[in-house]
């Protein structure tokens, strides 16, 4: 599985997770909704029998329209029917009104004999998915008809009712999650757009440099070439050309090289080595560099090898680097080195006297192009990418990098390498 594939189903498992929480708060939503209700319902219903069970003027109009008695208004049975059915409906919305429910309903009154006296002008339903709560009735209505009188009210489709008290809660969550999706989808995106312009341009940049190489290595013969037959007077400019020629070479192979480390082209192959040897080599080959070119630099290694687990060439590359570094940005270059081990770890600090870095270029001198500014001119030519390249070493060889440094006073450069024995880690 790519890494691309891997990400986009890490997002597609927690939308997918998202979503089960959201449905199992909404779960457990209703379910304390339906235990409220429940509670409320009780209270109706305890209220409804008790005034019920009164002689008033609502009982007295439903004792008349069960006994189908028109004598005492002034109007017919069926004006009297309506009546009877809109006043308890009113009086039952009330009551449901006053505990806080506001469902649609639907009412039946009838009698243990199953006769219905009255019923809602919605249909009362009694079939499946219909709550029913059937209120016994005392008092002035049972001892007027001789009969057990019972006042049942209906509710359907709760769960609309239910998710609709919900609503303040699921509709800003759905909205944010929503959100989320919309912005991590733009972000994956995006972050795949740039990932694939930053390949064709690393891609582009590396056949230039490829198709470089061939001119460069035909000027470079041809130097030599002219070298042989050049007079007293030439030979300085050809000697220039063959320098410059050089120069743009290292140039070519150093972008090279980092872009075949980014793209993962070239793998580093570890292995364990003393790199104590390498090192005082290095050390010695530059400080004979220093006498010629009137440099200031002295070494210090500890006694003892250095086992570690790397890459000799890398790691060279990395120290010249860095002295050069401490070369280029010194007007009279003071350069030291000093190799330690220190709890499992080889320390290799080269601390020069240059001009040094500026606290707020310190976070971003290892980014790639980056280069810290001396107002608005680079005083040294260079393409930000020499620290960006030395970063990456070390990591890949699972060390650490660290810099100090002062405006005016100097720059301080420790590398961190793990000690190895024997092939393990100590």
């Amino acid at each position: 599985m790519t890494k691309r594939n891997l990400i986009v189903l890490v997002f597609v498992v927690s939308v997918v997770g998202l979503f089960v929480v959201q449905y199992q708060y909404l779960r457990v939503g209703l379910g304390l909704a339906r235990v409220q209700f429940s509670n409320k319902i009780d209270g109706t219903r305890t209220n409804i029998a008790k005034e019920l069970s009164e002689f008033n003027s609502l009982t007295f109009t439903l004792g008349n329209t069960i006994r189908k008695d028109t004598s005492a208004v002034k109007f017919g049975l069926d004006s009297l029917q309506r009546a009877s059915q809109y006043y308890l409906n009113d009086y039952i919305a009330y009551q449901l009104g006053v505990s806080g429910i506001d469902a649609p309903f639907s009412y039946a009154l009838f009698s243990r004999d199953s006769i219905q006296y009255l019923g809602s002008a919605r249909q009362h339903l009694k079939g499946e998915g219909t709550l029913r709560f059937p209120i016994k009735l005392e008092g002035y209505l049972p001892e007027l008809l001789r009969k057990e009188v019972i006042l049942e009210l209906g509710f359907q489709d709760l769960n609309r009712y239910f998710v609709r008290q919900l609503w303040g809660l699921i509709l800003p969550g759905g909205l944010f999650l929503l959100a989320i999706i919309v912005v991590v989808i733009w972000v994956l995106r995006s972050f795949y757009l740039q990932r694939g312009l930053i390949t064709t341009t690393n891609e582009f940049i590396n056949n230039l440099t490829h198709e470089l190489k061939t001119p460069v290595f035909s000027i470079g013969l041809a130097s030599k070439i002219l070298e042989k037959s050049a007079s007293g007077d030439q030979r300085p400019v050809v000697e220039l050309i063959r320098k410059e020629t050089r120069r743009l070479g290292t140039h070519i192979d150093k972008v090279l090289e980092l872009g075949s480390l980014e793209s993962g082209r070239k793998l580093m192959r570890l292995s364990e080595l003393d790199f104590r040897p390498r090192l005082l080599e290095l050390c010695e080959g530059y400080g004979l560099l220093a006498r010629h070119e009137a440099l200031d630099f002295d070494f210090e290694l500890e006694q003892g090898p250095f086992y570690i687990r790397g890459e000799t060439y890398h790691l060279e590359n990395v120290i010249g680097n860095l002295l050069e570094n401490a070369r280029k940005y010194s007007e009279r270059p003071v350069i030291r080195l000093k190799a330690t081990t220190d709890n499992g770890w080889l320390r290799l600090a080269i601390s020069d006297n240059g001009q040094g870095i500026a606290r707020g270029d310190l976070k971003n001198i290892f980014k790639k192009y980056y280069r810290a500014k001396n107002g608005d001119l680079h005083k040294v030519k260079g393409y930000g990418l020499g620290l960006s390249y030395v970063q990456k070493i070390v990591r890949l060889h699972r060390g650490k990098i660290a810099v100090t440094s002062k405006l005016g006073v100097g720059t301080t450069f420790v590398l961190s390498l793990k000690l190895t024995k024997n092939g393990k880690k100590i």
